[in-house]
């Protein structure tokens, strides 16, 4: 992996996480006051560029997502532009329908993955793709400016009024590509919709196609979104597939931009067997663009391995699907995502999207005739733990020698066949251990002597 000059200009952002800007809804970042001033401040950066930018704005189903899109609309029209909402939507709908309706820009009101107290706001260019490091920057620097000048601005809300037609082109792109699933061995499907937006699509979008499909965690009441359902709870998905006798389970986050899935035997399949499904393929039909896959530093080595078998090559990034997506568009690459369920199709989408990427699981299994198991042979997945510390300041992990030096006799100790990653969440006060190993009892000693050595560091 190679640095990137733009990238480390940018890693001067103070509020723009690597999936935007997170926080408490009603704590700053995500106080009126701040939702306001960073409303206007990305108006101000927008009609900078044009006169009257129009901004889409989408939400997911947390009790506090209306009240912070009203909010940023209000801060939008002080600066002049304007706002409209399809309401409640998926991540990659929002950026799909900012770019085929023809909006500035498209922002999205959702926190993923996080518990209902939490909320985010992500913003999209008019092509719909996430916004670039550089203009996320730009716009901080506008938010920090109005915060420090000591200007009085009042937050005050514009309603706004859901318009649905803005989703039917995105639900009517998803049933295209939907066609000819339903086929065996991929007939009775269980999604977990996390309660969160893909609950307001799954039945519109695979509903007609010959599929026995049973919705859990589809009834949002603004505070049960990702609670002990969808792609981070698994074990109730697995539970359910195996007592339906079902083919396939499908489990999305909160803003269905990710999916992981169940097999019909129970096992699961995270963002690493996807893509080596999906490549596999892409090969086969011709289709896999230059022999490459884009994955990032958590990509499991097994995958890498697999992968080669196939004469196909890992390419890895830092973790996000904006990076992944950045370097496949270096690599002209059309296939890339995250173990974490991210998964772009670069010929479909220009992000991650959980139901599209059902919509490519079904349509494979349905066209090979082989069940999920099966698409998965040869894949030997290392055994792998992912340790997370919350932490009260992201202090330089250069700046801490202890863990340094554990890194690095660890990394000495397993050679070439293991890996270890150390980061800081780009979301939440979390410091990230993974370690990949050849055995269980590897992985968990040094997984355990890094964590010792950060919690000593850090105390």
């Amino acid at each position: 992996m190679t640095s990137n000059p733009v990238r480390a200009m940018a890693s001067e952002r103070k509020l723009f996480g690597t999936d935007g800007i997170r926080g408490v809804a009603g704590q700053p970042p995500l106080d009126a006051k701040t939702v306001f001033v960073i409303g206007k401040s990305l108006g101000d950066f927008l009609t900078s560029q044009e006169t009257r930018p129009r901004v889409l704005i989408a939400e997911d189903t947390r009790e506090s997502s209306r009240w912070i899109a009203e909010t940023l609309a209000g801060g939008l029209r002080e600066a002049g532009a304007e706002a409209s909402t399809p309401g409640v939507l998926t991540t990659p709908g929002l950026a799909y329908a900012t770019s085929a309706e023809g909006f500035t820009c498209g922002v999205m009101i959702s926190a993923s993955h996080n518990p209902y107290q939490d909320n985010g706001i992500k913003v999209f260019g008019a092509n719909g793709y996430k916004l670039p490091d550089l203009d996320e920057l730009a716009v901080e620097r506008h938010i920090f400016a109005a915060l420090s000048n000591g200007l009085a601005l009042q937050p005050y809300r514009i309603a706004l009024e859901p318009q649905h037609a803005l989703v039917v082109p995105y639900v009517a792109f998803l049933r295209r590509r939907a066609q000819g699933i339903g086929q065996p061995p991929a007939r009775r499907v269980v999604m977990d919709c996390a309660n969160g937006s893909a609950a307001a699509l799954a039945r519109e979008v695979f509903s007609g196609f010959g599929l026995d499909l049973r919705l859990l965690a589809d009834a949002p009441d603004g505070r049960n979104i990702n609670l002990g359902c969808g792609s981070l709870h698994l074990e109730n998905l697995q539970r359910a597939v195996l007592a339906a006798k079902a083919d396939l389970g499908v489990a999305f986050d909160g803003d269905a931009d990710r999916a992981l899935f169940v097999a019909g035997h129970g096992r699961i399949v995270n963002g690493d067997g996807v893509l080596l499904v999906a490549s596999r393929y892409l090969k086969r039909r011709g289709e896999l663009r230059n022999g490459v896959v884009v994955g990032t530093v958590m990509t499991n080595l097994g995958l890498e391995r697999a992968l080669e078998q196939e004469g196909l090559r890992l390419v890895r990034t830092p973790v996000g699907d904006k990076y992944v997506l950045e370097e496949m568009l270096r690599l002209e690459a059309n296939l890339g995502g995250e173990q974490s369920g991210h998964i772009i199709f670069r010929d479909l989408a220009t992000t991650g999207d959980g139901l599209l990427t059902a919509v490519e699981m079904l349509r494979i299994i349905s066209e090979t005739g082989q069940p999920l198991e099966h698409l998965l042979e040869g894949l030997q997945e290392f055994p792998q733990t992912i340790r997370n510390l919350r932490v009260r300041e992201k202090i330089p992990l250069a700046e801490l020698p202890l863990v340094t030096e554990q890194i690095r006799a660890s990394e000495q100790s397993l050679g070439a066949a293991g890996r270890i990653v150390v980061r800081y969440s780009g979301t939440e006060p979390l410091v990230r251990v993974m370690v990949e190993a050849a055995t269980e009892a590897l992985v968990d000693e040094h997984a355990g002597a890094i964590v010792r050595a950060i919690e000593l560091s850090l105390a």
